[in-house]
């Protein structure tokens, strides 16, 4: 069982930029999914990018809603994932949660095994 630690979270205003790091120390991404989430005031949690750490490369899906704006990649050599996202938006007001060490199969990645605490990310109009 893996513990990912979230941080990089802050306040922006509508349009700017921040950069989500999840690191999981002793935990390796090889054949395993990593997952950000979120939770927004007064919904469910919704399933924002993952990466699936294949052996031809790494495969990504983001959501619709983040699509274009947001990037997920990982960096190997210290076994971290991070979420690019820039041109955000008040709609992504959210707690943000790293999910580790899931299974990838039927195309996509689920069963995760390891969730964080989660980092703030508020926007502003």
């Amino acid at each position: 069982q893996v513990q990912p630690v979230e941080s990089g979270g802050g306040s922006v205003q509508a349009g700017g930029s921040l950069r989500l790091s999840c690191a999981a120390s002793g935990y390796t991404t090889n054949n395993r999914c990593t997952g950000w989430f979120r939770v927004a005031p007064g919904k469910e949690r919704e399933l924002v990018a993952y990466i699936y750490d294949g052996a031809g490369g790494p495969l990504t899906y983001y959501d619709d809603s983040v699509k274009g704006r947001f990037t997920i990649s990982q960096d190997h050599a210290k076994n971290t994932v991070y979420l690019e996202m820039t041109s955000l938006k008040p709609e992504d007001t959210a707690m943000y949660y790293c999910a580790a060490d899931g299974r990838f199969g039927l195309r996509t990645c689920y069963d995760y095994k390891g969730w964080g605490q989660g980092t703030q990310v508020t926007v502003s109009s």
